[in-house]
């Protein structure tokens, strides 16, 4: 991939006339899918596919498109030619755009990793082994991802991943499932199986006669799954430059000085660790990370390109989202295998869905509990508990009622694949939370 990218980065800057610049960027993967359903391959496939988005600057006017690639070198350059040339024909009409900033220091790199991923019989022999006698349904997706950008200014950076997400969930009945999912770099068949063994007992609760429970504060455990989702909410415009000085940001409060989250809790854009790519689409370089919450207190903002630009500041290579997509909220002290003794009586909330704002500037969200959740007393599951509406701020959550979070984190990678396989991903401890409230 990497190698038919630069040649066609190098076709376009040939194509250029006069003063004219373009940047551009490759993505692009080689990816099977398997689809389960009761414990068997009801469907699998592969997907090769290549794009490439490219931006036609002159001065402070420029104009972008992008091209599906076919792998054969003269087919694309001869898209690529026609591209540039209808580009062109629209800078004339384009007014000047005053936030226009892109990358004129030329600073290429490339970042590898190793393909380590397990051999078919290995992983889905283990997953059917795992399903026999049991209802499993999930997709399995598996492959390298590789994403580039170069400029006519000679810079040329490049990244790729291999990896597999199985997203899956054993069904009971109805409405009545156990959600979990299993992703990395490499196929750790005990810590499958430990995944599989807990599914199971859950499961085998799921299978009690569910309890309803009236609306009001109960204690709880969030899994890491759920908590993934919640911070992925506030990733939603709460970290970005943008945000904040149009004051549209989740977390105004925090950065009035009204509220502040627990002591604990510290987040990140962990670019170094994640499976994302070190740069973006206007070849500026992200650093390994960036502190966005420390201690509680709200850190540094993403700030794409045409923020800084707007606002006078220097950009710290976020996307035009100036959301995180490598987001590692930091460990605690709690151990995860004692997660429930120490919820002694409350809720252990397995996911969450419907997530959104009841009042965006209070950072007040709203969301229903999903798949496995269960009523606990004594330390022990008594039954699985039918679905619930809470509707809590995250600085209660992540905050004041914070009891804590688990020293173990999990790795959890977006299972999305619109357009392609994301490269979004998490780095969650679970927390145990108090006065957790339930509206209905």
């Amino acid at each position: 991939m990497q190698t038919y990218f630069n040649g066609l980065a190098d076709h376009l800057t040939s194509q250029l006339t006069g003063d004219e610049v373009h940047t551009c960027s490759f993505d692009g993967e080689d990816s099977d899918f398997v689809r389960f359903n009761q414990g068997e391959v009801r469907q699998a496939g592969s997907v090769v596919q290549r794009c490439l988005s490219v931006d036609l600057i002159d001065g402070m006017r420029h104009a972008g498109g992008s091209v599906t690639l076919s792998g054969d070198e003269g087919e694309d350059t001869q898209r690529l030619t026609a591209l540039v040339k209808r580009l062109r024909e629209k800078l004339p009409h384009l007014p000047e755009d005053p936030h226009l900033l892109y990358a004129t220091e030329v600073n290429s790199s490339e970042r590898h990793s190793a393909n380590e991923l397990p051999a078919p019989e290995q992983s889905l022999g283990q997953i059917r082994a795992a399903a026999a006698g049991r209802d499993l349904v999930g997709i399995y997706a598996s492959g390298a991802i590789g994403s580039g950008f170069a400029n006519s200014l000679g810079q040329r950076n490049w990244f790729d991943t291999s990896n597999y997400n199985f997203d899956w969930s054993f069904y009971h009945q109805a409405d009545k499932a156990v959600k979990s999912s299993y992703a990395g770099v490499t196929w750790d068949e005990a810590a499958f199986q430990q995944k599989i063994d807990t599914a199971g007992k859950q499961l085998e609760a799921l299978k009690r006669a569910p309890v309803t429970i009236p609306a009001g504060g109960y204690r709880v455990y969030l899994a890491p799954a759920a908590v993934y989702d919640m911070v992925g909410l506030l990733s939603w415009g709460g970290f970005g430059l943008k945000s904040h000085r149009t004051r549209q940001t989740p977390l105004l409060k925090m950065i009035s000085g009204e509220a502040k989250l627990a002591d604990s809790v510290t987040i990140r854009e962990n670019t170094a660790e994640g499976i994302a790519a070190n740069f973006q689409g206007s070849g500026f370089i992200r650093p390994d990370s960036v502190t966005l919450i420390d201690g509680g207190e709200y850190g540094d903002c993403l700030i794409s390109p045409r923020s800084a630009k707007e606002y006078g500041v220097a950009t710290n290579g976020a996307s035009s989202s100036e959301s995180p997509e490598s987001v590692d909220l930091g460990a605690g002290d709690l151990p995860s295998g004692e997660m429930i003794t120490q919820l002694d009586k409350g809720i252990y909330v397995g996911n969450v869905h419907y997530l959104n704002y009841s009042d965006r500037s209070a950072c007040r969200t709203t969301g229903m509990t999903r798949f496995a959740t269960f009523w606990v007393e004594g330390g022990e599951v008594q039954a699985p508990l039918n679905v619930m509406r809470f509707d809590e701020t995250m600085y209660r959550v992540l905050g004041e009622n914070l009891v804590g979070l688990t020293a173990e984190r999990e790795m959890i990678l977006d299972s999305d694949t619109y357009f392609g396989r994301s490269t979004g991903s998490g780095r969650m401890p679970g927390a145990l939370v108090e006065d957790f409230q339930f509206t209905l």
